[in-house]
């Protein structure tokens, strides 16, 4: 199985810098089996069933983007130059691992000013660099919210920067639980109007959470794509949650992740008789052609980077012929790509 397979061609025009407005209007396409039909998130509630469960992940991205200045003391007095920083996750000993630049010019033990309230001090860089904050709780946080912005994705971030806007549009309605450098996309079409109508019709959600890590923008590089290794990502299905999962499939219901990263999590807690379980831990799971699933029975999902771990897990689950088609007649149909695009509802024909 080769990187190659798994390739297409995405004009530039159709990845999205902003999202829909209102958030349920984006454009849906609804690919059921070989069907494939054109549709809105709006429509969403029609489509589903009675009895099915959307299942939903509540991390809240972090404004994990920060630029500061180290001072330094030169013959001449104290110098400041520019550094830009990316959060990535909160390690076990208080700091936190991120991504500086320039990083070969940080040295250890020296301060990073970000503003009047947040600081950090360079605290190990042997492994990679680690930060540790001068604040810490909600202190921190509400710090983090004043100096950050949004992490954008690279293919957003090379085309603008990051502002306030962002800060509503990059978060997800129902997000809860802080730790996310990266959105769980497919969630950004829901509005309170539109979990109202899933509501009315009989469709049930659970929340899970996956905090999403900057390596899910990380490319392949190995030509043999089963060699590929995931990022891990810490996750929760609470009791309550796997019980709800439960219910719903003993029942004649459907499990919908909404995101990859709810499949992903949900995959990696269930057993192989597709019953789930409670779960807290990492997951590296890595889903392409051939995997065998336990409990995912369709997916909303936004489209995604060619030769992409993600366009690997919609081809294990439609099939790599029915995804180049879906992929097609996205393009010629002039969806929106990427984590500001439009969305799929993938259902499978052995649904």
């Amino acid at each position: 199985m080769k990187l190659d397979d798994f390739d297409f061609d995405l004009p530039e025009r159709l990845i999205a810098t902003r999202p829909a407005q209102p958030r349920s209007s984006a454009k849906l396409l609804l690919a059921n089996g070989d069907m494939i039909a054109d549709k809105t998130v709006t429509d969403l509630p029609d489509v589903l069933r009675p009895g099915d469960r959307l299942i939903l992940n509540d991390t809240r991205v972090i404004p994990a983007r920060l630029t500061g200045e180290r001072p330094r003391m030169t013959p001449e007095g104290e110098v400041r130059a520019k550094i830009e920083v990316t959060l990535l996750e909160p390690q076990a000993d208080g700091s936190w691992s991120a991504l500086g630049k320039p990083m070969r010019k940080l040295k250890l033990g020296e301060k990073i000013i970000f503003s009047k309230d947040l600081e950090a001090e360079v605290h190990t860089m042997d492994e990679g660099l680690h930060l540790r904050f001068n604040l810490t709780g909600d202190d921190f946080d509400a710090a983090l919210n004043a100096a950050g912005a949004m992490p954008l994705p690279p293919y957003i971030a090379g085309k603008r920067a990051p502002d306030e806007r962002d800060k509503d549009d990059y978060q997800t309605i129902w997000a809860k639980r802080a730790g996310a450098v990266a959105a769980p996309t497919a969630s950004l079409h829901f509005d309170e109007a539109l979990m109202e109508a899933i509501k009315s019709r009989g469709i049930d959600v659970t929340f899970v959470t996956l905090h999403v890590g900057a390596g899910t923008f990380l490319p392949v590089k190995v030509e043999d794509v089963t060699t590929h290794k995931m990022h891990a990502e810490w996750g929760e299905v609470r009791e309550e949650a796997a019980a709800e999962m439960n219910a719903t499939r003993a029942a004649g219901g459907r499990i919908i992740p909404v995101g990859t990263t709810a499949l992903r999590l949900i995959e990696s807690a269930a057993n192989d008789d597709g019953t789930m379980q409670a779960f807290e831990g990492t997951t590296e799971i890595f889903i392409y052609p051939g995997y065998r699933w336990k409990i995912t029975d369709a997916l909303m999902t936004n489209f995604h980077l060619p030769k992409s771990t993600l366009l690997m897990l919609v081809s294990a689950l439609m099939g790599q012929d029915t995804i180049r088609s879906v992929y097609d007649h996205a393009v010629a149909n002039d969806y929106r790509f990427f984590s500001y695009g439009d969305a799929s509802l993938l259902i499978p024909s052995r649904i």
